[in-house]
């Protein structure tokens, strides 16, 4: 007797949720480049789930600006332009300072002693070395600004930071020049520090300038095209 085929699906509880999630971080985590294919076939194959879960986690990337769906082309990996990513930060700049001083509202001795712990692991991964380390440092700088965003308690600021970070990520694996992209680690102790002695007017002063800082070292600039001997020195 002929029996069906066995898929993930079949298997293990995987979803469009999951799937998106999955494809989420490795372009959070820098592993999936801007202006990779995202063709269903391929993330079907990957996941072993049908087409109809794939296009279903596209478009809910596409809705967090993550993904870019082109008619008769399919899904890229999104790529955004110089302005999109003056705009990404500039949001940054008025969101942030208020997340972070509802957060202090609701921290205790508790949600300090996450925030540094955190802030060791950032520091432990900033002196290993490796692709691999790399990416969980990115990862683990985001997450100092996703955990701010968690202790205010609120699930619409939550959300909006999420979109935020990974956006952010998505532009500085384009125009970084350095590591100071990763966000710097000093910048993150010292506004917790801030935080801890209850100066929130110095703590949103050292966010902004530590968003700041972070686009400062992204080349911005519109490049200009160039011929096939041009390209090659010719």
């Amino acid at each position: 007797m002929k029996t069906a085929a066995v898929t993930l699906e079949d298997t293990v509880d995987v979803t469009t949720d999951y799937i998106r999630d999955n494809l989420r971080d490795a372009i959070v985590d820098r592993r999936l480049a801007p202006g990779t294919k995202l063709s269903e076939a391929d993330v079907g194959a990957l996941f072993k789930v049908s087409r109809t879960l794939v296009r279903g986690a596209l478009q809910a990337l596409a809705y967090e600006g993550l993904v870019s769906v082109e008619k008769n082309r399919g899904a890229f990996v999104a790529y955004p332009s110089p302005e999109e990513a003056r705009q990404i930060f500039a949001t940054r700049r008025l969101f942030e300072p208020g997340i972070l001083r509802e957060a202090a509202r609701h921290m205790g001795p508790l949600q300090l002693t996450q925030l540094r712990h955190l802030l060791l692991e950032e520091g432990r991964l900033m002196a290993e070395r490796g692709q691999t380390a790399r990416r969980a440092e990115i990862k683990a700088s985001g997450d100092f600004h996703l955990m701010l965003a968690s202790m205010t308690g609120n699930a619409v600021m939550q959300r909006f930071m999420d979109e935020l970070v990974a956006r952010s990520s998505l532009v500085i694996a384009l125009y970084g020049q350095s590591a100071i992209s990763s966000c710097g680690h000093q910048e993150h102790q010292d506004i917790v520090t801030a935080i801890e002695r209850g100066d929130l007017d110095h703590a949103s002063h050292l966010m902004i300038h530590h968003i700041d800082h972070i686009e400062a070292d992204l080349d911005l600039r519109e490049k200009k095209g160039s011929d096939l001997k041009e390209a090659f020195g010719l």
